[in-house]
């Protein structure tokens, strides 16, 4: 078929109902975040805080930083985060492309036979006994066509609608970075927290062997006193059987040692391995400074909330988009190139052409499928509202957590350890008055098991500064740097 120079017309009364309908009924609802964020965490108004602070920073142990930067070259969530990235990143470009003309190489060809009675055969008929024709331009039958050239396609975005949708996709990719610096934030307090439980329960073990030794020797100097007559077989079996607790013990920490380590193996990415550490978490230091500064300056570190808050902008943008929808489309379709009905005549130069097809559209009839993408765009809006204010919400009382947490378990470690002081020299005490038969071997089990009882929650309660530590550090919006 040969291409014909045409443009398409819409009644221009029609083209004003539709404006007006669309203006009227159909307004872009923006959705708009109400935040009364509080001025301060617990009333310290101290702007300084740790979020600035980078990952080799904010953790002084080299080993803990070694294994954050291996995880953040192998950890799958990670890899595949990055191509998730990468997909925004190919939308944001493909939205954008259709602002511009789609331009396209064209070769074409195909024939067509024409009636008697029709209007091309009757013209065509007519034409080639026209005298002001000479031989090449006489129209066989059937006719052949054949066009090479350029063809576009542009869609004129007269109302914003393509606008409003590169927007919504720039929004998703920044969304999907934001999304990145999330997981990095998760991964990185994941590692730490396991890496300090891994600590803790390293203490643990050297506090159960330790602790081991002492019972055996407890229990060789009771069996001892045995076969001298100032002990009793029970208090050899009570002996024994605290010794055997304790050796228990060590299996069930020896077992979380084992799995903790296979949680970081799995983070970093790795099936086996084993972790290097520090020797005991009783002596590692904490980060110098522990600010969560202000509220609003979460709203721009938490990568959890900017990511809420971009896909917050990507869904008004969506809602423009679809009011756009009800207005008329103006698509121009230019062409350009050779066009014959015979193959030897195409790149002659009178075979070259040229035009440009116009058409203006607006929707009728599908009015009522628009009207429902428009109020599931709305709804879905709103979602994004909701999940941005309980993301900052979240925030707010994990910040607050954390907070009380460092401050709460620093005193009970301090109390523990002041505990633990005065079980020490009770059971120093308890042991010299054994010897001189003025307390009884239960005073002593006691007293034995009352130390290794405050040792091991010593050990737990200073893991769980740290991981406090660590939790505050990433709900204030930092590790991702």
């Amino acid at each position: 078929m040969m291409l014909k120079k045409a443009i398409n017309y819409i009644p221009i009364t029609i083209v004003f109902v539709l404006l007006a309908t669309g203006c009227k009924n159909y307004q872009a609802t923006v959705t708009q975040a109400q935040l009364n964020l509080p001025d301060t965490f617990a009333g310290k108004a101290d702007t300084t805080t740790i979020a600035t602070i980078p990952i080799r920073q904010f953790f002084p142990d080299q080993q803990l930083v070694s294994l954050i930067d291996s995880a953040l070259r192998a950890n799958p969530d990670v890899l595949s985060t990055l191509q998730r990235v990468e997909i925004a990143r190919a939308n944001l470009r493909l939205n954008a492309s259709r602002l511009l003309p789609q331009i396209s190489g064209a070769a074409n060809g195909g024939v067509e036979k024409y009636g008697d009675f029709t209007q091309n055969g009757v013209g065509n008929y007519d034409t080639n006994l026209s005298p002001n024709i000479n031989g090449n331009q006489r129209i066989p039958n059937p006719v052949p066509n054949y066009f090479l050239g350029f063809q576009s396609s542009w869609e004129v975005d007269l109302w914003g609608k393509l606008n409003n949708r590169k927007k919504a996709a720039f929004a998703r990719f920044l969304a999907s970075q934001s999304g990145y610096k999330l997981l990095i934030t998760t991964l990185t307090s994941q590692i730490a927290g396991n890496y300090y439980q891994l600590m803790a329960l390293d203490a643990e073990m050297a506090i159960l062997r330790k602790n081991i030794g002492l019972q055996n020797r407890a229990l060789e100097i009771v069996k001892i006193q045995k076969e001298g007559g100032r002990a009793t077989e029970l208090a050899v079996q009570q002996f024994e059987a605290q010794l055997k607790r304790t050796k228990g013990l060590q299996f069930n920490v020896s077992q979380q040692i084992r799995e903790t380590q296979n949680q970081l193996n799995f983070l970093l990415g790795n099936y086996t391995g084993n972790i290097k550490r520090d020797t005991s978490i009783i002596i590692e230091k904490l980060p110098d400074v522990l600010k969560a500064g202000v509220p609003s300056q979460m709203l721009l570190n938490r990568p959890d909330i900017r990511a809420a808050e971009y896909e917050l902008i990507a869904m008004n943008a969506d809602i423009k988009a679809a009011r756009a929808s009800f207005l008329p489309t103006l698509t121009l379709t230019p062409y350009v190139g050779y066009n014959s009905f015979k193959a030897g005549l195409l790149f002659d130069p009178g075979s070259f052409t040229w035009g440009i097809l116009g058409g203006l559209t607006a929707p009728i009839f599908n009015r009522a499928a628009l009207k429902a993408d428009l109020n599931r765009t709305i709804a879905e809006s709103k979602v994004a509202l909701y999940g941005y204010q309980k993301t900052i919400l979240n925030g707010f009382q994990e910040v607050s957590n954390h907070l009380g947490g460092i401050e709460n378990y620093q005193k009970a470690y301090d109390y523990k350890q002041q505990e633990l002081e005065s079980l020490n020299k009770a059971l120093s005490v308890a042991n010299d008055l054994y010897l001189v038969g003025r307390a009884n071997y239960l005073e002593i089990i006691t007293a034995q098991r009352s130390v290794l009882d405050a040792e091991l929650e010593l050990a737990q309660t200073k893991r769980n500064i740290f991981l406090s530590a660590v939790n505050l550090y990433q709900s204030v919006g930092g590790g991702w740097k």
